[in-house]
């Protein structure tokens, strides 16, 4: 089997079998893309049946040296993948990659906003101009829903019940959850939708996407982080702020006020109670109060 079709069938097993997002997908295909290139490079003579723990770990070495501990622990969990993916269509019995361990990898707390900072960055943005409210309701729904990127640019009307105050969300490996719908994010989304959208000339096949581009086709996930950018810049924020900031803040904020985590983990859509874990790290006074308040030597 050739390499090239090797990851062809990979990627097939990885959205149908797996059911991986489609950013993993291509993340994962691109790392064994890189082993292809490097044995390529190198004149090694080893096909995906008979690739070598000794090619892996001089592939491994080489990379470690130009790329984060985070890029070569995917990196090594996509070779994993890959080899075990070959074991499961019986085309090698071993997998190379079995013993290679990846970094260690040390928590990483993530940025937040105050409620003030994205208080600013809202009122920064000009509901006069062209787009105006579309980018705002953007932001209020990233911030009051905690989606991710690529849920929001996937949005679509039919999956947005206003009555009941409920966003249907399609997330990673096209898991679906139902997320409240915050007050002011359906405020701009209604007056987007009902004054805006509708004068639009809409793409035939994007005729049920809520956010939309100036052409009438939906908007990019690029276009997402540039309305942001200039938002935070209006706003004379200094952090560096993604749409995911507003994700983490979201959590952020329910821990603070009380929400539980489990709740906070159903709203998120994380698979693991652990990923949630994160937000308790990253306000101290709120811990501090939790103890004060639920410790019975602190009563």
């Amino acid at each position: 089997m050739e390499w090239k079709n090797a990851i062809i069938d990979f990627e097939f097993y990885l959205k149908i079998e797996r059911g991986l997002s489609e950013n993993t997908v291509k993340n994962y295909s691109l790392d064994i893309e890189a082993l292809t290139k490097f044995i390529i490079e190198n004149n090694i003579e080893e096909g995906p049946a008979d690739c070598s723990k000794a090619t892996l770990q001089e592939f491994i070495y080489k990379f470690s040296k130009v790329v984060n501990s985070r890029s070569q622990a995917r990196r090594i969990s996509a070779l994993k993948s890959f080899f075990n993916f070959l074991i499961f269509e019986k085309i090698r019995n071993d997998s190379p990659a079995d013993l290679i361990e990846s970094p260690k990898l040390g928590r990483k707390l993530p940025v937040t906003l105050h409620l003030s900072e994205i208080e600013k960055i809202l009122d920064a943005i000009e509901l006069n101009k062209s787009n105006g409210h579309r980018n705002r309701a953007i932001i209020e729904t990233l911030y009051g829903s905690g989606l991710r990127v690529s849920e929001l640019v996937n949005l679509t009307l039919s999956n947005l019940f206003v009555k009941e105050n409920i966003i249907r969300v399609i997330g990673k490996g096209n898991k679906e959850r139902l997320v409240p719908l915050g007050s002011y994010s359906k405020k701009y989304i209604l007056i987007y939708k009902e004054e805006i959208r509708v004068l639009k000339n809409i793409k035939p096949a994007d005729k049920d996407v809520l956010f939309l581009n100036r052409n009438g086709g939906k908007i990019t996930r690029a276009m997402i982080f540039t309305i942001i950018k200039d938002a935070v810049r209006s706003a004379g924020i200094s952090k560096t702020v993604s749409p995911h900031t507003f994700r983490h803040s979201f959590a952020t904020h329910l821990l603070e006020n009380g929400a539980d985590l489990r709740t906070i983990q159903l709203m998120m859509g994380h698979e693991s109670i652990t990923t949630t874990e994160i937000y308790t790290h990253l306000d101290n006074q709120h811990l501090k109060k939790v103890m004060h308040q639920f410790h019975p030597r602190n009563k």
